[in-house]
């Protein structure tokens, strides 16, 4: 999950890096995730326990992967679990966020 929303970052607050390894990384990320949880159903009521911590690190990793401060993230996930396993869901650029 937490490579999941760390790519998601990059892919959302860097649009002009976005690259195949980071597409394949998000659609193979969203994979793993749901074949996780059909091997072990028990796992899905931790997923709201799971998801924050995931993001802030998150968080980190995608600061460290670009040459954005952490400061521009937002604190907290700006999307929602279901969002982030949706395969058609790929964020923009947020408003006011300059490349």
């Amino acid at each position: 999950m937490r490579v999941l929303l760390a790519h998601l970052l990059k892919w959302g607050y860097s649009p002009g890096h976005r690259s195949k390894s980071w597409r394949l990384s998000i659609e193979n990320s969203r994979d793993e995730l749901k074949e996780m949880l059909e091997r072990n159903p028990g796992l899905r009521q931790k997923i709201p326990s799971l998801f924050n911590p995931s993001y802030r690190k998150a968080r980190r990793d995608a600061a460290a992967e670009t040459s954005l401060d952490e400061s521009v993230f937002p604190r907290t996930s700006p999307w929602s679990y279901g969002q982030v396993m949706e395969e058609t869901f790929w964020p923009d650029l947020p408003a006011g966020v300059k490349n």
